[in-house]
């Protein structure tokens, strides 16, 4: 049953929308009139058919990291037959409709298994596919099966058929019988009928007992009813802490409350205007996004223990400790991130009474480097206000400036928000490179010259451009030949960026960019700093640090996605007691990593060969001549090379007892020595079966740290329970149990389990399905194909567990 009167009223506000939304929707009619027309069983070409009778689905049968469609076609030009009579029995009305889609998926499951050439993760066959077919052929008594918007349909209307998270057939039917009672009201509303009447062209299926229209009016009120019906507001409302201004004041001044890293966030938060997102935040100051989630938790409950006020414990009985400093909503589409955090009054207005000049607002001391177009005179700003911005030393963007490929910020927003004083950018013209800076203004403020939500940034000039022409070389985001404005150049790809712009245009290395030039202060790092954003006690940091200290060389072993080159250069930063990457230096090993690469060695130069330092060596040098600062060599896949090989005549060197001994190297008979300062960090996945034996010089000069996957720590259920995402819950559930079973396989072990970073990406701030598929079907699943690359049995349940959780899609 379903609440009629509620069915109506918001039946009323679908009629209104119709016309507005009709563009986007009306794809739906076209595609069942497109494949009536065109669907043929005993086609020669089944693939071929099915692939242009299925032409106008659009986002239907394929979207982000879902590709059922994509499948079919697949498995129909190495099966044709096959998949003829699959949909041959799915589109047979003899049987029920719980036969025919289970036929039809383990038919698909059978199909992949026997033709996969390593690319066939997933047949993508799930119940909401097949609905999609089976609508397509009887559009006169189906519907597309959606388990999200159902439920949401089922929740609105008070509806008491019962639809589970869990991917079964049942669901599907109780969501039938569900439309077809709104079905039988559309039916009896002459006013819709006459509006579809009027609308539909010849392209369209006349939809004459209203199932599609059914459809689309579930969409409507899940997807747009439901979001324009609930009002835009801070929560909660019927709270407060009861902390005058005065008390906030005297709790900032209290080091043992307002630590750090809780100062930190209160005045980035400030900076960025009074609210932010986590992601936002992280963006902008560096760190985590977690950091600042689990920061806030930890500083609220500190306060409610200091003052005792009041605090707010949901009918689960957890407690809600961030509105104690905050007052929140969730973020809009164009938002990065997912909550928006706002300062509570009171304690905003102590923040201005309060000096935080000695707090660093950033955490990351390195610059970030920019791409800044001016445009041409035809398409940008024009040239007379070009010559005064140079004059000025000012590059200018528009706060609208739009964002570029899937990012969800505009540049504008880029351009006012994330860039900080001290990053470096280069300006063009159009594709005319015209010189390199850095900025030298913490913020972004309107242009006096062009106004209209223009915004300013003063720089110094570093170089000019040695050459003016048009850039014709590599397209990337960054370049001048890419239609962008403002664009941060990745980390990744500034090895790129130097080797595209800075050498060739301005003559200067990345090396030379970022250490002759004056940078930002760095910023502290402590131990509560490392504690809150790595999910481990403060006992086992502990032992940790005391393990690098005393032997010099540790090891960080562990299973796959545990998060050890995390936690090592977060180590590193702790023990240096502040954020300074130029002492920090990592390389990956491998089978063909050498001595030459990694000490010194001859390289090819020209038509002769030139003595070349390596890698370690230059690093070992630069940490002598800073013998009170410690320095940090982090080693990826140490387990992977050839460790006598690689360190020769200096293995000996990296003891603890044999620190500051030279000896003289066999290339250049130079004496060379390992520093004391110098501790090295090397990092190796417990699960990989190729390096069986451990090379015994490697055991010997390391300590083994064991790093464990966190999903039952304190810190990581605080990440979990702030995303409250229902599909992820059910997700790291399954992992729990999956890593259960790999323990107590005799074959496998605690090694081999599934790490927690994997779920703590940023991009976890934003959780969607499709992130948590694509976790599943690209990291996981073949990770799991090589644990139990012979026990197909075990593979193929938990394949199946795994994608049950998103068989609603």
């Amino acid at each position: 049953m379903i609440d009629i009167d509620k069915l109506k009223i918001i039946l009323t506000e679908y009629k209104k929308h119709f016309y507005s939304h009709w563009n986007n929707e009306k794809y739906k009619w076209e595609a069942i009139k497109h494949f009536q027309s065109h669907w043929n069983i005993e086609a020669k070409n089944f693939a071929e058919m099915f692939e242009y009778a299925t032409a106008k689905t659009g986002n239907l049968l394929t979207s982000k990291n879902f590709y059922p469609r994509v499948m079919i076609i697949a498995f129909a030009k190495v099966d044709a037959e096959t998949v003829r009579q699959m949909f041959r029995k799915l589109f047979n009305e003899n049987y029920s409709l719980s036969e025919r889609i289970e036929l039809f998926q383990n038919v698909s499951e059978t199909i992949r298994q026997k033709y996969d050439d390593g690319t066939w993760k997933n047949h993508f066959q799930n119940i909401y596919t097949i609905s999609v077919y089976i609508w397509l052929m009887f559009p006169d008594k189906y519907y597309i099966y959606k388990y999200t918007i159902y439920k949401n349909v089922a929740t609105e209307l008070n509806s008491n058929y019962e639809l589970k998270h869990n991917g079964s057939i049942n669901n599907l039917i109780n969501g039938f019988c569900m439309y077809d009672e709104i079905c039988d009201i559309i039916q009896k509303d002459t006013e819709i009928k006459s509006i579809l009447q009027n609308i539909i062209t010849d392209d369209c299926y006349t939809d004459p007992y209203l199932k599609t229209c059914t459809i689309d009016f579930g969409f409507y009120l899940s997807k747009l009813y439901l979001e324009q019906s609930q009002p835009e507001h801070w929560f909660p409302q019927n709270y407060t802490p009861e902390i005058s201004i005065e008390k906030w004041s005297e709790l900032l001044q209290d080091s043992s409350i307002f630590n750090l890293a809780a100062l930190q966030i209160v005045k980035r938060i400030k900076d960025y205007g009074g609210q932010a997102t986590c992601k936002q935040l992280s963006e902008k100051y560096g760190e985590s996004p977690n950091f600042y989630n689990v920061n806030s938790f930890t500083l609220a409950r500190r306060i409610a223990e200091k003052t005792q006020c009041p605090i707010i414990t949901t009918e689960q009985c957890h407690t809600k400790w961030w509105p104690i400093l905050y007052i929140g909503k969730k973020a809009n589409n164009t938002t990065e991130g997912c909550f928006i955090w706002k300062l509570r009054y009171e304690l905003d207005k102590a923040l201005d009474k309060t000096d935080l000049s000695y707090i660093p607002l950033y955490s990351n001391s390195k610059p970030a480097i920019w791409k800044i177009s001016h445009g041409t005179e035809a398409t940008g700003i024009s040239n007379q206000n070009k010559i005064i911005f140079e004059k000025r030393n000012v590059v200018v963007v528009h706060s609208n400036t739009k964002a570029k490929g899937t990012s969800k910020v505009k540049q504008g927003q880029d351009f006012i928000n994330t860039i900080k004083k001290g990053d470096f950018f280069y300006l063009c013209y159009g594709n005319s490179i015209q010189l390199l800076g850095q900025f030298i203004s913490e913020k972004a403020v309107p242009n006096k010259e062009i106004q209209n939500e223009w915004y300013e940034r003063e720089y110094c000039i570093i170089a000019k451009s040695k050459d003016t022409s048009a850039y014709k070389g590599t397209q990337k985001w960054w370049t001048p030949n890419n239609n962008s404005t403002c664009i941060k150049i990745s980390e990744a790809e500034q090895d790129l960026f130097e080797k595209l712009i800075l050498k060739p245009y301005f003559d200067i290395s990345l090396h030379s960019l970022f250490h002759n030039t004056e940078n930002t202060a760095i910023s502290k790092y402590t131990k509560q700093d490392f504690l809150a954003a790595v999910y481990m006690t403060e006992q086992r940091y502990t032992m940790l640090e005391a393990l690098l200290k005393n032997k010099k060389n540790i090891i960080l072993q562990g299973a796959p996605g545990v998060g050890k080159t995390f936690i090592a250069k977060k180590l590193a930063y702790t023990i240096m007691g502040e954020q300074d990457d130029s002492r920090i230096k990592m390389v990956q090993f491998h089978q063909n990593y050498s001595y030459e690469d990694f000490i010194m060695g001859y390289r090819p130069c020209g038509a002769d060969f030139k003595l070349t330092e390596g890698t370690f060596y230059r690093f070992c040098v630069e940490a002598s001549e800073h013998k009170y600062k410690p320095y940090f060599f982090i080693i990826d896949e140490i387990n992977r090379g050839n460790i006598s090989k690689i360190f020769g005549e200096l293995l000996m060197l990296i003891e603890k007892d044999y620190r500051d001994t030279a000896i003289t190297l066999s290339y250049n008979d130079i004496s060379f020595s390992v520093p004391e300062n110098l501790y090295i960090i090397g990092m190796m996945n417990t699960a990989d079966r190729s390096l069986a034996i451990m090379d015994y010089a490697l055991r010997r000069r390391f300590s083994f740290f064991e790093i464990e996957p966190a999903y039952y720590s304190e810190g990581f259920q605080n990440y979990q329970h702030k995303i409250a995402n229902k599909t992820f819950d059910a997700l790291i559930e399954q992992i729990k149990l999956l890593n259960k079973e790999i323990i107590s396989d005799a074959s496998l072990g605690r090694g081999f389990q599934i790490g927690h970073s994997y779920f703590c990406d940023e991009k976890a701030q934003h959780c969607t399905t499709d992130w948590l598929r694509s976790i599943v079907e690209f990291d996981i699943i073949p990770m799991l194909s090589e644990y139990w690359f012979d026990e197909t049995e075990n593979l193929e349940r938990w394949k199946k567990n795994l994608r049950g959780v998103f068989d609603d899609k």
